[in-house]
This record gives C-alpha cells, sequence and structure tokens, in this order.
C-alpha cells in the first residue's frame, strides 16, 4: 500500500471534516506518518534450517471391523466366502443370544475357523432398516466388548447367498 501525498492528506482530511458519526467519536482524526521500514541486515553463511514439522499423531488401534483389505471385502461383497462356521440367533433373547455367541467365538476361535456367519434375522418388511431387531442393534457392541475383540479382524453385511440384511460375517484374524 502506498503512502498518501500531503496534497491528497488534506482533502482527506476535508472529507473526514463532513462526516457525520453515527455515534459520538473523537473529533479529530490524525494520520501518523508511517516509519521507514529498516532494511533487513544481510545474512552471511547459510541460512538456519526450519523447525521440524511435528511428528504425525499415532494410529489408532485398529477397531474389529476396520482392517480388511480390498481382496477381502471384493469377496465377500460378492458372496466368494463360504463360513467356516455358522450361529444362527433365531428364536434368542438377548441374554441366551450374547451367551451363544460368545460361546461360538470361542469354539470357532479354538477350531481356527476364519470367517463366521451369523445370522440375526432380517427386519420386519416395510420398516426402515433402523427398525431392526434388538439382537442386531446389540452385536456390534457385544464383539467390541467381547474378550474375543482383538481377534475379529472384521465384521460385513452378508451376501444375499448367506442371509443379506439378515445376517453379518465376522472374519476373525488369521493366528500367527
Amino acid at each position: 500500500m502506498r503512502d498518501l501525498s500531503a496534497e491528497e492528506r488534506a482533502l482527506w482530511a476535508k472529507v473526514v471534516a463532513t462526516v457525520q458519526p453515527l455515534r459520538a467519536m473523537p473529533a479529530v482524526v490524525e494520520f501518523a506518518e508511517p516509519e521507514p521500514e529498516a532494511p533487513a541486515p544481510a545474512r552471511k553463511g547459510r541460512v538456519p534450517p526450519a523447525r521440524p514439522a511435528p511428528p504425525p499423531p499415532p494410529k489408532p488401534k485398529p477397531q474389529p471391523g476396520t482392517t480388511l483389505d480390498g481382496t477381502w471385502d471384493r469377496r465377500l461383497s460378492r458372496g466368494l466366502v463360504s463360513p467356516d462356521f455358522t450361529v444362527d440367533l433365531h428364536g434368542h433373547h438377548l441374554a441366551s443370544a450374547y451367551d451363544l455367541l460368545d460361546d461360538s467365538l470361542d469354539r470357532a476361535i479354538a477350531s481356527g475357523a476364519r470367517v463366521i456367519l451369523l445370522i440375526t434375522g432380517k427386519p420386519p418388511k416395510g420398516e426402515p432398516p433402523i427398525a431392526r431387531g434388538r439382537i442386531r442393534a446389540a452385536v456390534g457392541d457385544w464383539l467390541a466388548a467381547s474378550p474375543y475383540a482383538g481377534s475379529i479382524a472384521a465384521v460385513r453385511g452378508a451376501h444375499p447367498r448367506h442371509g443379506g440384511v439378515g445376517a453379518l460375517y465376522i472374519v476373525l484374524r488369521r493366528r500367527r
């Protein structure tokens, strides 16, 4: 931005004198002469390096359901995976369904299964997907809080040939 000349400052002072403020303000507005900037001192030698960037935040611990690669996801979405173990929760109440799921996870892990088909049941026809059953709504929390959460690599919706919206695939981590 350039500085105003003496003539421009005089003209601006006349304009300011004719303006009526909306609120009470100081009557005189003075312009301060800008101080000339001192030239930056010449640097000799190398320029000091910039501060290093802060380290990236640590990666969050993977939660069950987030650690599959694209190949697994494609195979699951196309129904090309056959479950090693099936758990059917039809006809169970919340407590008995939880016990059965916990027991089944224990047996599946012990037997070396890799994919479990968990059948929870389809929601009634004509109702929005939010109005799903209580067991289906609780499965995610049960799996995350179970002692087997570290053994679960992912939870995905099942292919229509295995039950579609009424079932889930639980993919277990490979044993090392």
